[in-house]
């Protein structure tokens, strides 16, 4: 249709009217560009409030974290030796404590002393007999007999005897039969005959299995099946590890140390700020130098603000002692020193004011900031999700409206230039027949007087 136009634009007339047409419409899509100005500011609106509505779960999800109670568990296990490693629990209270190694704690081993080849018949029968030490009797099947086929049907049976077997090399086709309990202790011994009671490869020597011990002082000693002794102390845990030998003594200490817990809190309030400093860029009104903010005026940004810088009140309870506090400028401040002093004053009375209360009236600050951000976020009922689908709804709206617009001026563009064409086609009758006429009045004969 354009290009038609462009074909006869002003043959007849002299004017341009593809240009004339094009003006016209340029003041026909006026409420159209309107429109689109609209939905570009609406969808700049959106970009920010997705934008905050990230970092705002970002700060619930880091809060949540702070008001569990086992975050504070803040007391650290430290050993002075070597070979020794210690766990602490929640269960646990500040302590020291030194020991001696007495004993590692070792698996039972049968070593057997005639050699055999690996197809020589090394068991009596068909079976051989495995003793525990609680006197329970596994009888394991060997098939033929031969020492290939015992170690195979010891190992086969590990999962309920507890015990293994190796064949060692200890010459040209010669080997011997080592057996070894899956677990160390005392209570690992097994002995381990033909099915008759008789001895096995001409009998074992013995390395008996063994709890570890540890010596407390003045009498007091410590044993466990494994080199792990759970629980030693309430809620402390330590093992002796490869490099631990008998004889080395070590010494345990306990202490509440705040450097992680003052480190998270710090975190939590730079977190934040950084929130409310996106949240003061977006909604900024306009001044002599800066543009407005895309969210200025916008009533959910600067309720979840207020909401977070007030979280540092609850009820009448101020978080100013444990050095978090506002400042002149509507951001937090954390003072480490303070927080430091008032936790190992009082780590239980202070971890209370972060974690969540039996109820959310006696919910600790991190708990209150939690519960603030995740309302706002939440993914269906939040308020930031709740806006940010109210806009979204809004430019779904204006976008059909621009659809709709560009069939009304595609409909009006045509009606234009139909209606120019008309013009320059009637200008271009008369035009014909001016010329006619003219030269019909040039061909008359002219009469001198």
């Amino acid at each position: 249709m354009a290009s038609a136009t462009s074909s006869i634009s002003g043959l007849a007339s002299g004017l341009d009217t593809a240009s004339i047409i094009d003006q016209l419409m340029q003041l026909e899509a006026v409420p159209q560009d309107r429109l689109k100005t609209q939905k570009t500011s609406e969808s700049a609106v959106v970009t920010a409030l997705r934008g905050i509505n990230t970092d705002t779960a970002l700060l619930g999800s880091k809060a949540e974290a702070l008001a569990k109670a086992s975050t504070w568990q803040t007391l650290k296990g430290s050993v002075i030796g070597t070979g020794v490693s210690v766990t602490v629990a929640a269960t646990a209270s500040a302590s020291s404590f030194s020991f001696t190694v007495d004993r590692l704690a070792v698996t039972h081993q049968l070593g057997f002393a005639n050699g055999a080849a690996l197809s020589d018949v090394a068991a009596t029968g068909s079976s051989v007999k495995l003793t525990s030490s609680d006197g329970t009797v596994h009888d394991i099947s060997t098939g033929g007999g031969t020492l290939k086929e015992v170690v195979a049907a010891i190992n086969g049976s590990s999962a309920q005897t507890g015990v293994s077997a190796t064949a060692v090399k200890v010459a040209d086709g010669s080997y011997r039969l080592l057996t070894e309990s899956t677990k160390t202790g005392a209570a690992s011994s097994f002995t381990l005959t033909n099915a008759d009671g008789s001895d096995l490869l001409g009998g074992a020597s013995v390395r008996a299995g063994a709890d570890a011990q540890i010596s407390m002082g003045l009498g007091i000693t410590a044993t466990s099946s494994t080199n792990t002794f759970t629980d030693l102390v309430p809620g402390v845990s330590l093992t002796l590890g490869p490099t631990a030998t008998v004889g080395s003594s070590a010494t345990v200490k306990v202490a509440q140390d705040s450097s992680n817990i003052s480190a998270s809190v710090s975190a939590l309030v730079d977190q934040l700020n950084s929130l409310l400093t996106s949240i003061d860029s977006q909604t900024a009104s306009k001044s002599d130098t800066t543009a407005a903010g895309v969210l200025v005026g916008d009533p959910t940004a600067r309720d979840l603000r207020n909401s977070l810088l007030n979280s540092v009140f609850g009820g009448t309870t101020s978080m100013a002692s444990l050095g978090i506090q506002t400042d002149r400028y509507g951001k937090l401040i954390f003072d480490a020193t303070a927080f430091s002093k008032a936790y190992a004053a009082d780590p239980a009375g202070v971890a209370a004011k972060f974690t969540s209360g039996a109820t959310p009236a006696q919910d600790g600050w991190a708990a209150r900031v939690a519960t603030i951000a995740k309302s706002a976020s939440n993914s269906t009922t939040g308020t930031i999700t709740t806006s940010i689908n109210g806009h979204g709804t809004t430019i779904t709206r204006l976008q059909q409206s621009i659809d709709d617009w560009d069939d009304r001026l595609e409909l009006r563009r045509s009606s234009l230039q139909t209606q120019y064409t008309a013009l320059e086609t009637a200008l271009s009758n008369l035009n014909s027949q001016s010329s006619w006429l003219s030269s019909q009045i040039a061909s008359l004969p002219s009469y001198n007087s």
